[in-house]
């Protein structure tokens, strides 16, 4: 974990997005980092589910409202599955101010098994956040898709939210964002670009890349952890 919070930390982000936490890693992880606080207020903890989280620096930005939406058909209902999925997948949002500017921000985490179910859930997140941004708010959606950027959930999360990929939009090379804690690429061997942070087209694209650091050796994730910057 200090290899992960010293990363993250001098990165010093406003918004953070985590991926399969459980409650007590989670704590203890906001504990290792600066300014950074888990925005959970909405939630009542199942024991043995894994949370994608959000960690906002509230010096920076105002929370105006969170929440869960559980991928699945009774969203609304926590821990629930469907579509065949192996667990009981989610996403995790706030509403937020920052820089005189209201949006919303989104973290997921899709199935990992089947692409039929990776579907069923971005069209249960679509309806939903739609749902609670009828304000047309500009918007940033993030996470562990599980599923190529030449699959159809992009294509499908791009289309009916309007939104636009950061990695495609800076014409960027594209590359694995899953290994082995071992820090291959593994693109040359069917791997591929699986996290993605999304925005809608209000929001100017800065920057984003994948972070490759290790200390000794030890990655901090099994996952390239993904940094971008935007103006909102």
């Amino acid at each position: 974990m200090p290899i992960l919070s010293d990363l993250v930390n001098e990165f010093a982000p406003h918004i953070l997005g985590s991926q399969e936490g459980r409650q007590p890693q989670l704590l203890q992880y906001e504990e290792s980092l600066k300014d950074l606080t888990l925005i959970s207020s909405h939630r009542e903890w199942i024991e043995e589910r894994m949370y994608p989280c959000l960690y906002i620096n509230l010096n920076v930005v105002t929370v105006l409202e969170s929440g869960d939406i559980w991928l699945s058909s009774t969203p609304h209902e926590a821990g629930t599955k469907s579509f065949k999925s192996a667990f009981p997948r989610l996403c995790t949002w706030a509403k937020v101010k920052a820089f005189d500017k209201d949006f919303l921000v989104v973290n997921c985490h899709l199935d990992h098994v089947l692409g039929e179910t990776r579907l069923e859930q971005i069209k249960v997140l679509i309806k939903e956040v739609t749902k609670i941004n009828s304000n047309k708010l500009p918007l940033i959606i993030m996470g562990d898709f599980n599923e190529s950027p030449t699959g159809q959930v992009r294509n499908e999360v791009l289309s009916k939210l309007d939104l636009k990929d950061p990695w495609i939009d800076l014409k960027i090379q594209e590359t694995s964002s899953f290994h082995k804690f071992d820090g291959i690429d593994n693109s040359h061997n069917g791997g591929s670009r699986i996290d993605w942070i999304l925005t809608s087209k209000d929001i100017t694209n800065l920057n984003i890349r994948l972070d490759k650091f290790s200390r000794e050796g030890i990655y901090p994730s099994d996952h390239f952890p993904v940094f971008a910057e935007f103006k909102v």
